[in-house]
């Protein structure tokens, strides 16, 4: 049986995350697009993981601590950086030699913008390409530790406390998606023009499978920065680069993007690989608890 005080943080973190994002919710469905408020509206629901995770700390008398803001091992920091690179070339070089899609020339064609024709489009590409995955990414990590203070920071270690691994991934997950549906229904979350209830299939199967990697590494790193990172290149590079480079073809949509079947596909492997070595963190768990014991 959990401990009641653990299920009154739990219910308490619930609580404020619905609470806060109701705010961000009822603005951007008003407007009905992601950009409302020059993009504020968005931000500041990606931050009301974070702020409710931090009042129930307060509120319940946890140490801030416990959220995991250790850097860890640096191999999993790396790992956290290119596996989202891994599974995204994966599914978009799919797209690619399948004909599913083609290579969008707006993608060069703003690249040779940025640096006023001063290099070859193919240097212009790849020199704004090695931009955003160095100081691209780090602006991404600004918008996603809002999030994973939230999510990996509170919310995982919180339910691998009580119950398996397994549950946690989903149950984390669960509400990880949930989250987001509210503006995938009433706001324009959809990059494409997918019928909403295939994106909501997608996107939801793409987010439970992430749920399983992003709670490997918080429970077998420590940290909450492994989320931050793979957070911050999964959205980096699939919606600022791979989405961008990526000319529609018809049928495009349907297996690209986050809302497509591509990601979900993907992810799933990612997620049974996990489980398969689920082990390694449950274990991890015990022995953290019998230290805290101990001490």
């Amino acid at each position: 049986m959990p401990e009641p005080h653990s299920r009154k943080a739990l219910y308490t973190y619930l609580i404020l995350l619905l609470a806060f994002s109701s705010i961000f919710y009822t603005l951007i469905i008003r407007s009905g697009h992601l950009e409302a408020g020059h993009g504020w509206f968005v931000f500041g629901l990606m931050y009301c993981p974070a702020a409710s995770a931090l009042i129930t700390c307060v509120v319940n008398k946890r140490r801030l601590s416990t959220l995991g803001w250790r850097l860890g091992k640096p191999r999993y920091l790396l790992a956290s950086y290119f596996i989202p690179l891994g599974y995204a070339s994966v599914v978009y070089g799919a797209a690619w030699a399948l004909r599913l899609g083609g290579f969008n020339p707006a993608f060069q064609q703003d690249a040779v913008k940025m640096f006023h024709a001063r290099f070859s489009p193919d240097a212009a590409m790849a020199a704004s390409i090695a931009l955003m995955a160095t100081v691209g990414v780090l602006f991404s990590c600004v918008s996603a530790l809002g999030e994973e203070i939230g999510w990996r920071g509170f919310l995982v270690p919180e339910l691998a406390s009580m119950t398996s691994f397994t549950r946690t991934a989903l149950i984390s997950g669960a509400i990880w998606a949930s989250w987001h549906m509210p503006i995938l229904l009433f706001a324009d979350y959809n990059a494409g023009t997918t019928p909403k209830w295939y994106a909501m299939i997608c996107f939801a199967t793409m987010v439970m499978g992430a749920s399983f990697l992003f709670a490997w590494m918080r429970l077998k790193s420590g940290s909450l920065w492994t989320g931050v990172l793979l957070h911050a290149s999964h959205n980096l590079f699939i919606q600022a680069i791979f989405d961008r480079a990526m000319r529609d073809t018809g049928k495009t949509l349907y297996f690209t993007t986050e809302f497509g079947a591509g990601l979900a596909l993907a992810l799933a492997g990612v997620a049974f690989y996990c489980w398969k070595r689920r082990g390694e963190v449950e274990l991890r768990i015990v022995k953290s608890d019998a230290l805290a014991a101990a001490t």
